[in-house]
């Protein structure tokens, strides 16, 4: 029953199918990908201005607190991916499974707001890096990173691997340039490893660590890797889990371990260029930039700098969209049009740049990348926290729950994580209120919302713990039966073609059917997989919510033949304006395609698409559409 869901999957099936009599090497590598995605969020444009700041005032001193975040990265996303590997949901579904829908839609609302802010410190990145780059104004880049929302939606249809190729590609153009920036800069290899050992100079410098933490530890990513290691298929039995969850490991350190490397290049970067010849100042990113060529002595230092700046940005935002979908996804059940999701989420980080800039001029875009970072900082323990809860829970996870160690490393990493953001946190708008002009404003805006989003935290700490029974709220609006209204049915149609959407349509669909065919017709269920996985892995997307439709699209048929109809299925994965005709016009042998429609006004048109009219244009054969009302 399972069919290839897009135009490029062939490469993925590739990638992704694991191969049990084969080499360790080659087992490894059908599970890297996931990680590779991950590890860019870990370099974006947010982290640079900590890591410059870092360097420059501070020299190598502070490279462990670098070294400390990638080991907190690397056990938090281990524990994403152990989630989605093991129960086959996301973090979002899992928070959806285990909260009330008031606190989902808190914890979406913050999650969404996480990547605006994320998404907001890429579009600067980016601008600031095509400023250095051609000299044109902040504002004129701001407005041209509106243009990636088109070349995302360009590889998506190209399919994963051209995706993963393009992303490899800027992370390389990334690590090349600080290499070669490290050749100029001659950094005192020494001082380096000095700079791995644990010390806080002064209270400046305990500061700029907060930051740098709450910098690098990213709340998107943990949502993204619980639902990407999904695509791979592997054997369900204790063995095959195990193997999946150790050999992500392997991906998660080789990848994270890179976006390490970049953070300390920059971090070195600054230390040699700036704090050894005195300059300890040097915090802005143009003000990095602007010294690079004198302080190295070649041109090239300064327009690597600036290259791998707009790679950072780049690859960073196609993450951040993939993120915000399963996150709506997760929570809300609600899917939209991908291109869509993309110009909302990129409008959202843009205008807040754009009238920053206008208003305050482009030196206040430091200002603005500091602000992302809190927001960031705020959010995160909204995520890490959940997560620790469920891969603790052995109803969830069985015998793969975490065990006491692991969940005291955890509990450990979140309190550190969560106490120096809350402290970076407090001292931001303690910093407000005293420069404010007008201080009311602070205690009446933000102070609320802080003291709102604590009490939050400290509510989704506790719930877990004195949960006397599992909910188990339905990810998707299923149907619990299949509910045929039987009437004497004249055969019409020899071979008619059902479309379901396991809604409230579905029996009318299926009673008009009937009523065509009768008993001596042949029945064909076609149900499409919209998951963002789906979409981009095609019958790979392993996640929770495909075995889920495969067995709701079961149910189905095991009823009607009970009955006494003959009845096929068909599940396929992406969009349904693509593969329904696809399934129509491969077959080539059905007389009419039955379709439900739900009354979408223009507005919903737009924003979840058209299904229906996309559908009649492709197909040769009669359409009925059956409507809700």
């Amino acid at each position: 029953m399972n069919q290839k869901g897009g135009n490029s999957l062939e490469e993925v099936h590739e990638s992704v199918t694991i191969i049990q009599n084969t080499s360790v090497w080659k087992k490894v590598l059908a599970f890297f990908g996931p990680a590779y995605m991950i590890s860019v969020g870990y370099m974006d444009p947010g982290n640079w201005a900590t890591d410059i700041a870092g360097g420059s005032q501070f020299g190598y001193q502070l490279l462990w607190v670098l070294l400390m975040s990638n080991i907190m990265a690397l056990l938090l996303q281990s524990l994403s991916a152990r989630l989605g590997i093991v129960s086959r949901r996301d973090l979002a579904q899992a928070s959806r499974e285990t909260y009330s829908k008031g606190i989902n839609y808190f914890l979406y609302g913050l999650a969404e707001i996480a990547i605006a802010a994320c998404d907001l410190a890429e579009v600067l990145g980016m601008a600031i890096g095509l400023q250095l780059l051609f000299d044109i104004p902040l504002l004129w880049g701001v407005s041209i990173t509106m243009l990636d929302t088109f070349l995302l939606l360009f590889l998506l249809n190209k399919g994963i691997k051209k995706m993963e190729a393009f992303i490899i590609a800027l992370i390389a153009i990334i690590g090349m340039s600080f290499l070669a920036e490290m050749f100029f800069a001659k950094p005192d290899i020494a001082q380096v490893a000095a700079g791995l050992i644990p010390s806080i100079p002064n209270s400046a410098a305990l500061y700029i660590a907060i930051g740098i933490i709450g910098a690098t530890v990213m709340p998107h990513n943990l949502y993204l890797h619980s639902s990407l290691v999904q695509t791979r298929k592997f054997e369900r039995t204790f063995k095959g889990i195990k193997q999946a969850i150790r050999y992500n490991f392997v991906d998660s350190f080789i990848a994270l371990n890179l976006a390490f490397f970049v953070n300390a290049a920059i971090l070195i970067l600054a230390a040699a260029t700036f704090f050894d010849n005195g300059l300890h100042e040097i915090a802005d990113i143009q003000d990095a930039h602007k010294m690079l060529e004198p302080l190295l002595g070649t041109s090239w230092a300064s327009v690597l700098f600036a290259l791998a700046l707009i790679a950072a940005g780049q690859s960073s935002t196609i993450t951040g969209t993939l993120a915000g979908q399963i996150v709506m996804e997760g929570y809300l059940n609600l899917r939209i049009q991908p291109w869509v999701r993309r110009i909302v989420t990129r409008l959202i980080a843009i205008l807040p740049a754009f009238l920053t800039i206008l208003y305050f001029g482009e030196e206040s875009t430091g200002k603005l990348l500091l602000f992302s970072q809190v927001v960031l900082s705020l959010q995160l323990g909204f995520a890490i926290v959940p997560l620790i809860h469920f891969v603790s829970d052995k109803r969830k996870m069985g015998e793969f729950a975490i065990g006491k160690f692991t969940k005291t490393a955890s509990w450990v990493i979140a309190l550190v994580i969560v106490s120096l953001n809350a402290k970076l946190v407090y001292d931001e708008i303690s910093t407000w209120v005293t420069e404010a002009e007008n201080p009311i404003y602070i205690w009446a805006l933000v102070v609320p919302v802080a003291l709102a989003a604590l009490f939050l935290l400290l509510y989704i700490i506790v719930e877990p713990f004195v949960q006397k029974k599992k909910r188990s709220a339905k990810l998707v609006p299923h149907i619990d039966e299949v509910i045929v209204n039987e009437r004497p049915g004249v055969l019409v149609y020899k071979n008619i073609a059902i479309a379901l959407d396991f809604s409230t349509t579905d029996s009318k669909s299926i009673s008009s059917a009937l009523q065509m065919g009768g008993k001596e017709a042949h029945y064909t269920l076609i149900h499409i997989v919209e998951t963002v996985g789906a979409m981009v892995y095609g019958d790979q997307a392993n996640d929770f919510e495909t075995s889920s439709d495969k067995d709701y699209l079961d149910k189905y048929k095991q009823a009607l033949e009970d009955k006494g109809y003959t009845i096929s299925t068909r599940l396929n994965f992406g969009s349904p304006k693509q593969q329904i005709p696809l399934i129509i016009n491969e077959a080539g042998d059905f007389d009419i395609l039955i379709l439900g429609a739900h009354g979408h006004n223009w507005f919903k048109d737009i924003v979840l698409g058209t299904t229906v009219n996309a559908v009649r244009h492709k197909i040769k054969i009669p359409l009925l559409i059956i409507t809700e009302k």
